[in-house]
């Protein structure tokens, strides 16, 4: 219940908690609906600390949707950093290798490729992407449930004392460590803390060993080489060493490094973490969400965690945006946890697995090392070329809620279903990209709207009803195979790009797409 004699400051209709990449991409994206939105941060600035490193082919197709994709890609590294490199030491040669599929070359299944950047490169781009309000040094510590609203209480760290937020709606993206999840006591599945683990940044000359080879990771015997920005600046991660090493990174440094000569090290900064790998046991508490690493703690191993976040604002926003504007149901909300934490649970699964296989390549190494083997020598990776082709992952993601008609067909089988993608138009699937036309992709024809793709226009524009915002694609014969339709046949695609229905041989009444929206979305359009 509300508190009584409680003073409200602000009243917006959505407080997002958290202003990571998940958080500013749900401020973009709602304020593209016209959504009314405040972010509140509890740090004073954007995190120093570069974090994550991969910025995937879908986490760019959804930022060319918010015409962000050419900046991002702006400053990022260029194209061959997309691949890893394994050594024992920094002055050591390769003993194997791996590309970034859908990084460092084009792949047919997208308009757009993945890149190589770091998140405190990729947050400013995020941030000048909208202009809702946004306070830094404000910090949620406590919650009240009304019946229609969220009452938030929000420290002030950088004038002191505290405002009051009431909000329609709450999404927490305030990172693995959630005040929200841990205020509505939400367990969590998974081991939880993993490691811990140390990022130190540094500036060194490492060209005479590294800029003939480029890599976007170079995977050391003892942790993780990155180099952070195309102009320089560097990154060791790995298990966070005794506190007796704390008193002289750059020493620390050089022998793990284990060169014939000492580098050159100024350090810049040292973050001492815990990798977590866990999933919320639910999404979804009332009028409050979790998206991000506060729904799912996703190990770093393989670039996935901060991708299946910005993919969990993509999949919320236009809900949120439904029904607040009317055209969709309050329930329209609940089929965010069972098309979400199911991605989730696979992601964090992968994650996992690629774990598990680096500790392979290091235990190969040195059982090739101890037969002999000069160190020049390459081994054969415990993957056939497929660690790093996640497009089964990031691309085949299929949804099965209420929020999507089955048309009955069967969905496609591929070998490996994270690795392999088969482009399909089957309800819950990603819409497949095919040319539009010069320089444009079916995925362009979306945006905040549903989409009707159709080959006939003119035979479905009866069907064209409010309240919904819907706009109508020409589809030509030459895509009808992808599609799976006939030449009177019709997509009804929904804005975070995944098909909702489709109808292979052409409208069954008068009234298909209005029902199909009314059952989408529960509103009764009639009525």
């Amino acid at each position: 219940m509300t508190e009584q004699n409680v003073v409200v400051d602000d009243e917006v209709e959505v407080l997002v908690v958290g202003g990571g990449p998940v958080g500013l991409t749900a401020r973009i994206m709602l304020e593209r609906w016209g959504v009314s939105t405040l972010l509140v941060e509890k740090y004073r600035e954007l995190s120093p600390f570069p974090r994550s490193r991969l910025v995937n082919v879908r986490s760019m197709e959804i930022l060319r949707g918010l015409g962000l994709d050419e900046k991002v890609e702006s400053s990022s590294f260029r194209r061959e950093f997309g691949q890893i490199r394994f050594r024992e030491t920094l002055d050591s040669p390769d003993f194997a290798g791996e590309d970034w599929v859908g990084v460092k070359t084009p792949v047919p299944e997208s308009p757009v490729l993945g890149v190589v950047t770091t998140q405190d490169r990729l947050e400013p781009h995020l941030l000048g992407g909208a202009s809702t309000p946004m306070r830094f040094g404000a910090e949620l510590v406590d919650l009240t449930e009304e019946s229609d609203a969220v009452l938030a209480r929000i420290l002030d760290h950088e004038h002191g004392g505290h405002r009051q937020v009431r909000a329609r709606y709450l999404i927490a993206a305030d990172g693995a460590g959630s005040t929200v999840r841990h205020l509505l006591d939400i367990g969590t599945d998974g081991p939880g803390k993993i490691a811990d683990v140390t990022t130190l940044v540094f500036d060194a000359d490492l060209d005479p060993w590294c800029a003939e080879y480029p890599a976007g990771v170079y995977f050391l015997t003892h942790g993780s080489l990155i180099p952070l920005y195309p102009e320089g600046g560097w990154a060791w991660v790995g298990p966070t060493p005794e506190p007796a090493e704390h008193d002289d990174w750059p020493g620390y440094l050089n022998r793990l490094f284990n060169m014939r000569e000492k580098v050159a090290i100024k350090m810049l900064r040292v973050q001492h973490w815990e990798m977590k790998a866990f999933v919320a046991e639910r999404f979804r508490h009332d009028r409050i969400l979790l998206a991000g690493d506060a729904a799912h703690a996703v190990p770093v191993t393989g670039g996935l965690g901060m991708n299946a976040g910005i993919a969990d604002a993509h999949n919320l926003c236009w809900k949120l945006a439904g029904v607040l504007r009317g055209w969709a149901a309050p329930g329209l909300l609940d089929t965010y946890g069972p098309e979400r934490r199911p991605v989730a649970e696979r992601t964090l699964r992968q994650a996992v697995a690629n774990a598990q296989l680096m500790f392979q390549v290091q235990a190969r190494r040195q059982e090739q090392l101890q037969t002999g083997a000069e160190p020049s020598e390459r081994i054969e990776l415990p993957w056939s070329e497929r660690y790093f082709a996640q497009l089964g992952l990031v691309l085949g993601v299929a949804y099965d809620s209420d929020a999507v008609l089955p048309d009955g067909t069967e969905p496609p089988e591929p070998e490996d279903p994270a690795t392999d993608y088969i482009p399909t138009a089957r309800p819950g699937h990603r819409m497949p990209h095919f040319p539009l036309g010069v320089n444009r992709s079916s995925l362009d024809a979306l945006g905040e709207w549903f989409t009707l793709l159709t080959p006939d226009p003119d035979g479905w524009a009866g069907q064209l009803t409010p309240p919904w915002p819907l706009r109508v694609e020409r589809l030509t014969p030459a895509h009808l195979d992808t599609c799976g339709l006939g030449p009177r046949g019709a997509l009804l695609v929904r804005p975070d790009g995944h098909v909702a229905a489709r109808w292979a041989d052409g409208p069954r009444t008068d009234s298909t797409v209005r029902e199909a929206l009314e059952a989408i979305t529960g509103v009764d359009a009639t009525g």
